[in-house]
């Protein structure tokens, strides 16, 4: 697939709900960086790309409603509780969104590209990156920052936690590991921007060092 330009740090991040991805995004792209929302692209390509849609049809069936929109709860009444049916989803996903990504980087003229993608290892999307970073917090935090932001009951919270991979997981399958459970906002973005310093320089000399060795 396409990819992007050698001079372009393209970062994934990751993590479960409530974990703080959104400030760790926040301070790339308030720093010039592209963020690419995966699952906001994906949305756009159900609505355009016309050889996504036509494998959706092919593999599940009319799909789609009047409007030409996807119709997610007929969608889902087929994939949820089939787990071929899902993994078919899944590999659909998994070949078109990735070079659509692809396609967006190549064209872009950031110095510094932020993916974000709950499913970033699942997908294979983490193999686009430079480097990947999984952000999180403690479970209580989690739950707090969750019933904060959609107004939901703490139950409600827990269980949307619990039905994700765990920090564990995230943290064992990327390169690096953001711990986002500062008090504050200002105490947060501050430690955040020290850690992404490091890692930027810890990406631009492997990159300078692969360079040398060629």
């Amino acid at each position: 697939c396409v990819e992007a330009p050698d001079d372009t740090l393209v970062i994934g991040i990751t993590g479960g709900t409530g974990a703080g991805k959104t400030t760790v995004l926040e301070m790339l792209e308030k720093n010039g960086a592209l963020i690419l929302d995966c699952d906001a692209v994906y949305h756009e390509m159900l609505r355009s790309d016309e050889a996504l849609r036509a494998a959706l049809r092919s593999a599940f069936g009319d799909v789609f409603d009047e409007s030409g929109a996807l119709d997610r709860q007929k969608l889902g009444n087929i994939v949820f509780g089939d787990r071929e049916k899902l993994r078919r989803l899944d590999d659909i996903v998994h070949e078109f969104l990735p070079r659509e990504l692809a396609r967006r980087m190549a064209a872009s003229s950031a110095s510094t590209i932020g993916l974000d993608a709950i499913k970033l290892m699942e997908s294979g999307l983490g193999a686009l990156c430079d480097t990947t970073i999984a952000v999180a917090a403690p479970e209580e935090v989690r739950v707090r920052r969750i019933m904060k932001r959609d107004g939901i009951s703490e139950d409600y919270a827990l269980a949307r936690i619990r039905a994700q991979k765990s920090d564990g997981w995230f943290s064992e399958r990327c390169d690096h590991l953001i711990m986002n459970d500062y008090a504050t906002s200002s105490e947060a973005k501050e430690n955040i921007r020290k850690r992404l310093n490091i890692i930027f320089m810890q990406i631009k000399e492997t990159k300078q060092h692969g360079k040398q060795t060629q």
